[in-house]
């Protein structure tokens, strides 16, 4: 195991991967174990701070911004134990996704359902409700069998299904305001093949079969640019066929320089010009085309992402999905708001985890992102503003401007989650103005 990092001071600042978003926290740290979690937990504790963590940064919002302690899991990143006959695998919750799918193609296994990022770390995504997309299958969190927890003495806490399950149901979305989500055993699969299919296809008949498409394939979603009637759908469907990888030019020629780069140019000309960006889309959907991928899970599912943007995404009953984008597009141009990025929707199976956005729910999800540098806020707002008609719940990791007053209703176990949170963290240890703002403080169910 690693040594022990000596903390940093107020003089660092830390931002999240867009930039977006920071804080000068009194102290950082970076500890290599759940043991030296622990200290850091403690000594905060002594010393009267507030303690946030942060996995990779993927977060869009300023979830894990403090005055306080900040505790990196850069350093956490090993796999613990593996059990191939079972697929527990138990890991360090700071570990990448990347790095965990490249050690269980390793074992022969794999995630079931992933999202489309792989630099987030296993705990910020499970602590947010990091979803993928399939009608069929439950969002990352789901896979979680058991997790231990740093708490605010510095004492450490497991729970599963076995042991104290109402903990577990909310440590599984926990957002970090129960403690440090130190370690993570997840229930994999054996190692699969998918065959991934880019196509276009026309907007209107897309969102008519939306149910149709979502149940007949593993992962269904699409993509449409806002002044196009163009869908760009992706499916993603098991394969018995051998995986074929690219080579390295064939991948980074599609994923470099058309995906990101190019698309970087396009939103940098709509971003001067905002009077082009139809025309813009326009083009770029055109320039998508069709392409077909055999390959292994995990690569099929990422997707580099280098272009910096802003995020807003809301889960609704699956039923509403097609008809919240219609009126998302119609809202973009009624407003006249200039948006060179794309309108993402997916699904995901309910499950039961107290804050999870698909708690109890066939969903659908509806994101919409803004470029760096553009105004965000009031398109956003305006999509909030249709999504609050469909009774939706806010991606935790993602921008939003609910409170603890307009979600409590949304979620039949809050009142639990806040239960929880009372227990395990009774004098806000790991609050912060997020927590305040969205959770409301300790204690409070009203």
């Amino acid at each position: 195991m690693c040594e022990p990092t000596a903390p940093e001071t107020s003089e660092v600042e830390w931002r999240n991967w867009t930039g977006d978003e920071g804080c000068r926290p009194r102290e950082v740290v970076h500890p290599g174990s759940t043991e030296e979690i622990a200290t850091a937990v403690a000594r905060a504790a002594q010393a009267g701070m507030r303690v946030r963590v942060a996995g990779a940064g993927h977060s869009f919002t300023d979830i894990a911004c403090t005055d306080g302690m900040l505790i990196l899991l850069d350093r956490c990143q090993d796999v613990l134990a593996v059990d191939r006959e079972s697929g527990l695998v138990r890991v360090q919750a700071g570990i990448s996704i990347a790095r965990l799918n490249a050690a269980l193609a390793g074992q022969g296994l794999a995630m079931e359902n992933l999202g489309d990022i792989d630099a987030q770390s296993i705990a910020g995504a499970i602590s947010t409700a990091t979803h993928g997309t399939g009608a069929r299958l439950r969002n990352i969190p789901s896979q979680v069998v058991a997790l231990t927890l740093v708490l605010a003495d510095g004492s450490t806490f497991a729970c599963s299904g076995e042991h104290d399950p109402e903990a577990f149901l909310a440590a599984r979305v926990g957002l970090g305001a129960l403690g440090v989500l130190a370690e993570v055993t997840l229930r994999c699969v054996p190692a699969f093949t998918l065959c991934g299919i880019d196509a276009p296809a026309p907007l209107e008949q897309t969102l008519a079969r939306f149910e149709e498409l979502a149940l007949a394939n593993d992962h269904f979603e699409f993509y449409v640019f806002p002044h196009c009637d163009t869908a760009l759908t992706r499916t993603n469907n098991r394969t018995e066929s051998p995986p074929e990888p690219r080579g390295k030019v064939a991948e980074y020629a599609n994923d470099v320089l058309l995906t990101n780069r190019t698309f970087e140019m396009f939103c940098r000309i709509g971003r001067r010009l905002p009077g082009r960006i139809p025309e813009i889309n326009r083009i770029v959907t055109r320039l998508a085309g069709k392409s077909k991928r055999i390959d292994r899970s995990d690569r099929i599912f990422a997707s580099p992402r280098l272009v910096k943007f802003t995020e807003m995404e809301y889960a609704l009953p699956r039923a509403h999905t097609a008809e919240a984008v219609k009126r998302v597009l119609e809202t973009i141009e009624r407003g006249g708001f200039a948006v060179p990025f794309p309108i993402e929707v997916r699904t995901v199976a309910p499950d039961d985890a107290l804050l999870s956005t698909a708690q109890g729910r066939d969903s659908g999800y509806v994101a919409v992102h803004m470029y760096r540098g553009m105004q965000w806020r009031p398109y956003f707002e305006a999509v909030a503003q249709i999504m609050d008609g469909f009774e939706g719940r806010p991606h935790w990791g993602k921008r939003h401007f609910q409170t603890a007053a307009t979600l409590r209703a949304r979620y039949p176990g809050w009142d639990r989650f806040q239960a929880v949170r009372a227990r395990l963290d009774p004098d806000g240890r790991f609050a912060n103005a997020w927590t305040d703002r969205v959770l409301g403080p300790v204690g409070a169910t009203r």
